[in-house]
């Protein structure tokens, strides 16, 4: 039966990135749900898949190598897995990275974005594509929480490339008719998260401390303020997403904004320990520029998909500090 005519009962399901938090979250998801899952990573036969050794789940997906800046590799790669969803949740991760590699923040991002979507074009493919946005597009948002009408303010590459990508997705499905939309995310955590996000130094930090290992805590600025999530419940917006009966953007948060002064706290707490530590702000960790306040508000994805974020910020770190996957 052509691809454009019908999807077998089993729904295939692509992940770009499958080997990241997101993207093991995801997979795990899917796979409750039924659906036959395929991950990529530029190099399937090195690639890290401890995450998905982690949650249980590496025997049980199918891993391709996939160079999303690569035309020719997304077109094959879409050509023989026939997808009925794509999620894209490759490229370059981290905003400090973004300063030191531009360049490759931007080609990992936005060329890797447009490649999927002008493959999709060309094939005339009934797949839905799920783009991962950022909240960091958003820039300062000075105490007014964030919507999906506010403007892009980006202050970062990664933030000018998740923007970038986030307008491309949105002109092929308005001239195109294609089924494609961005979860614009705001920070999201969780055991998986990789050693050189903060919020895990600084979990791995206070555990060093309660070992007896060290005495100080050595971070950037203090004083900044985020929208922190808890990531396997985020996995599951991105799913909702593409069941919609219309492609729409949509903001991934949970609404409550935290300070990082505060989760090093609940650090702490989590750990049995009074802060009385030297907490060191460090200049070596800042970073050319950086918003001090993000604040976001997901009421469109609540009213919308029926969405919303439950997991609290003490609970994430709780979490966190004893390497709760669920």
């Amino acid at each position: 039966m052509p691809w454009h005519d019908a999807f077998p009962l089993t729904r295939t399901a692509l992940i770009a990135g499958i080997t990241g938090q997101d993207g093991a979250y995801l997979a795990r998801h899917l796979l409750q749900a039924g659906y036959r899952v395929v991950g990529s990573s530029r190099d399937a036969q090195s690639s890290d898949t401890s995450r998905l050794s982690r949650l249980g789940i590496h025997q049980d997906v199918e891993l391709i190598s996939l160079a999303p800046n690569d035309f020719r590799s997304v077109l094959k790669a879409l050509s023989s897995i026939e997808p009925a969803e794509l999620y894209n949740l490759a490229g370059q991760t981290s905003v400090g990275l973004s300063f030191e590699q531009p360049v490759e923040c931007m080609e990992s991002i936005a060329s890797g974005t447009l490649n999927f979507l002008e493959v999709l074009r060309y094939l005339g493919a009934p797949t839905r594509m799920f783009s991962a946005g950022s909240s960091e597009c958003f820039g300062d948002t000075q105490q007014q929480p964030a919507t999906e009408a506010t403007a892009f303010h980006p202050r970062s590459p990664y933030a000018v490339a998740k923007s970038t990508a986030y307008w491309q997705v949105a002109n092929y499905r308005e001239a195109y008719g294609i089924f494609c939309c961005t979860g614009i995310l705001a920070n999201h955590e969780s055991p998986l998260r990789p050693h050189r996000f903060v919020t895990q130094k600084i979990i791995e930090g206070v555990r060093s401390i309660e070992r007896g290992e060290t005495h100080e805590l050595r971070l950037g600025n203090l004083d900044i303020w985020r929208d922190w999530g808890w990531a396997p419940e985020y996995v599951v917006a991105m799913h909702r997403m593409l069941q919609a009966p219309v492609a729409k953007d949509y903001l991934i948060a949970s609404g409550h904004t935290t300070s990082l002064r505060e989760f090093v706290r609940l650090a702490f707490v989590a750990a049995g320990l009074e802060p009385g530590v030297s907490i060191i702000s460090d200049a070596t960790f800042l970073r050319p520029s950086d918003l001090k306040y993000s604040a976001m508000d997901p009421s469109l994805i609540a009213a919308d998909l029926g969405w919303k974020a439950k997991v609290t910020p003490a609970e994430i770190v709780q979490r966190m500090y004893d390497e709760v996957l669920v």
